[in-house]
């Protein structure tokens, strides 16, 4: 079991800075931040583009891996976005994962754009978004005509420093972006359904983690050879509200398949509030015990 972190790009760098540093410090595997233009409740507060946060965030740090989760395809494209993880990638020296969604179809990285980022249909914008930017990442010279993305004689040196390209970790629930994780992702990540009850969320995880057995089992891949995460920021408990509950996630995410788990930074107030003092005990009680 590997442990994550997520941290809001809400910071300015003087207040994020040690929080990134913090989180490798502490000992987590991996940190991660939104890649969105807003999000939630917390879109008249303040918010930082994802691109350069985790560019500062890979210069502040020198082993923790680092990522997007996850990646949107509402107001991204697939050939300057191939960029952005290159550079991300060298900057880091190879520590990055890109993290990648379906994109909301409604929120504020749709109505900040008056609505016409709007996809008619999301899940064909996905795979195409994700089948551009693995040629991309993989291929120099690409042309590609879709529905939602064109590329005319595409470069892309001088290529990732992790070889072929980057790993993709892919968000799915439904039945076509698992099929496009089990070809395409080296991890699938899920949030689980919207429930009440904490019993009735771990179930939508078992049901979810059994569906993509299948997706798997019909592209022929082991699964042995794909790493699940579990986000956690839709559970219903916070899951870093204390010692006793993060370990509960860690063990009952680990009876399910689950190979790393993500909570997010407490903060102050609203979303994820808590106290960041619990992290100093995860460092010491948890994380160690953690093979």
């Amino acid at each position: 079991m590997r442990a994550g972190i997520t941290i809001l790009p809400e910071y300015r760098w003087a207040e994020a800075k040690p929080r990134w540093q913090a989180a490798e410090a502490y000992g987590f595997a991996h940190a991660w931040t939104f890649d969105h233009l807003g999000w939630g409740p917390l879109v008249g507060g303040p918010w930082l583009g994802s691109v350069p946060t985790l560019s500062a965030a890979a210069l502040a740090t020198s082993r923790i891996g680092l990522g997007f989760m996850v990646a949107s395809p509402n107001f991204r494209h697939p050939v300057s976005f191939a960029r952005d993880v290159t550079a991300l990638d060298d900057l880091s020296d190879g520590r990055l994962t890109v993290g990648v969604g379906a994109g909301g179809v409604d929120g504020y990285d749709v109505d900040v754009f008056g609505g016409t980022t709007k996809a008619a249909s999301p899940s064909r914008r996905y795979k195409e978004f994700v089948e551009l930017l693995d040629a991309l990442l993989t291929t120099d010279g690409v042309d590609y005509s879709g529905e939602y993305y064109t590329a005319v004689d595409a470069r892309n040196a001088p290529g990732c420093v992790q070889r072929p390209r980057t790993p993709f970790v892919l968000a799915a629930n439904g039945p076509k972006a698992l099929a496009l994780t089990a070809r395409h992702g080296q991890g699938w990540i899920t949030i689980g359904t919207v429930h009440d009850s904490l019993d009735g969320w771990w179930k939508s995880l078992a049901e979810l983690s059994a569906r993509f057995d299948e997706a798997l089992a019909a592209e022929s891949r082991d699964p042995a050879t794909v790493r699940r995460f579990l986000q956690t920021d839709a559970a219903p408990v916070f899951s870093l509200s204390s010692v006793e509950v993060y370990r509960d996630f860690l063990g009952r995410a680990a009876e399910l398949g689950f190979t790393d788990v993500l909570a997010p930074w407490p903060r102050r107030e609203g979303p994820f509030a808590g106290d960041e003092a619990i992290l100093d005990t995860v460092a010491t009680d948890v994380l160690p015990t953690l093979s």
